[in-house]
Formats: C-alpha cells, sequence, structure tokens
C-alpha cells in the first residue's frame, strides 16, 4: 500500500494538521487505474469555533457547511465563484468545523495528464508563464487532478474514494514559512491570523 496518511493524522489540531501536510502526496486514483499524483507545497488553515474566514464560523450549519462537521480525514469540497473549486481536508474531532485548504502543490506522477487538464497539452509543452502557475492555487490543483464537487464527503483515509493523501516526504519544519491567508479581506481580524504555510 501507499503509506495513506489515517485518521488519527487528521484528528489533531488544525494548525499542526496544516504544517504537517506540506510534502505529502495527494493522490487521484481515476476509473481507468491511472494515478495523478502531486506533492502538496501550501495549506490554510481554517477553524470554525473562532475564526471569521471559516465557512461554518461560529458553528453555522448550511448544506453547504456540512461537510465541516464529518469526521477528521474527509474531504471538503467547494465551489468558489461559480468556476473554481477548493480542496480540504477536514480536521480535528467529529463536529468540530475545521479543515486544511490545499493552495498549492507540484505534480510528481502522471504530470502530463495533469497539464492536458490545466492546459491542453503535455508537461514538457507548457510555456514558462505555464509551468509558473501549474498548480499555485487551489482552484488551479483542483483543475489539474479533475476535482470537482462530485468528491465532497470522501473518506481520505481509504483509497475506495479516489482520492487519498500518503506520507510523501514531509518537510522539516525550519523550511517552512507562514503569512497571512489569501483572499480573505472581509474576515475582520482573522485577516492578520497567520494561518497560511508554504515551502
Amino acid at each position: 500500500m501507499d503509506n495513506i496518511l489515517t485518521r488519527a493524522f487528521y484528528d489533531r489540531d488544525t494548525l499542526t494538521v496544516a504544517r504537517d501536510l506540506l510534502g505529502r502526496d495527494i493522490v487521484r486514483a481515476l476509473p481507468d487505474g491511472t494515478r495523478l499524483i502531486c506533492r502538496i507545497t501550501e495549506t490554510e488553515g481554517y477553524i470554525g469555533r473562532m475564526d471569521k474566514a471559516c465557512h461554518a464560523y461560529g458553528y453555522k450549519r448550511t448544506p453547504r457547511t456540512e461537510t465541516l462537521f464529518a469526521r477528521p480525514g474527509t474531504a471538503y469540497l467547494y465551489l468558489i465563484y461559480g468556476m473554481y473549486h477548493c480542496l480540504n481536508f477536514v480536521t480535528e474531532g467529529e463536529g468540530e468545523p475545521a479543515a486544511v485548504l490545499i493552495r498549492g502543490a507540484v505534480p510528481i506522477e502522471n504530470g502530463d495528464i495533469i497539464a492536458k487538464n490545466r492546459f491542453g497539452c503535455k508537461e514538457k509543452d507548457m510555456s514558462a508563464y505555464q509551468k509558473k502557475n501549474f498548480l499555485n492555487g487551489p482552484g488551479k490543483l483542483c483543475r489539474g487532478l479533475a476535482l470537482t464537487r462530485v468528491e465532497n464527503g470522501v473518506d481520505l483515509t481509504a483509497p475506495t474514494g479516489g482520492l487519498y493523501v500518503c506520507e510523501g516526504v514531509p518537510t522539516a519544519p525550519g523550511q517552512i514559512q507562514t503569512g497571512r491567508r489569501i483572499g480573505i479581506d472581509y474576515a475582520e481580524e482573522a485577516v492578520d491570523f497567520l494561518w497560511r504555510f508554504y515551502v
């Protein structure tokens, strides 16, 4: 097996998980058995009990946010601006709305398929601009891995759902940078939380 991360990995403090996900490998198993693999390079933590940038701030439950209350190790996918999907991993205990947004990654396996999903060409044929902006954003990552709301609620701790995370090469603490999260200008004091982690 691929050393799939267990539920206990996700059942921890959200910011600890966000840091620890750097260097881990997202595996997207396609119906034909092909695997698209990307290594995580950037994450953001969201914690509903006290974070105004979280969809479930103050334990707000809606059809959209219900997945945030699921078991740790569940995929939470949502649509923004009516066109871009975002991949999150639910963290902490069941009923505690918290998750890690996967903001960026680099291709590890079947980069040509990922490039075709993004740009309609093979990886070697991408322009310099395309290479720089390959998977450096949550919507870009989801497009590259062909992820949509269909994968919302998938159990990341088992290969049967076609989406899981493996050990990869964990990032040394000294290599991890922190900063403000992106695109949350509405979130009042939460704008200043240094909950973005990247290599």
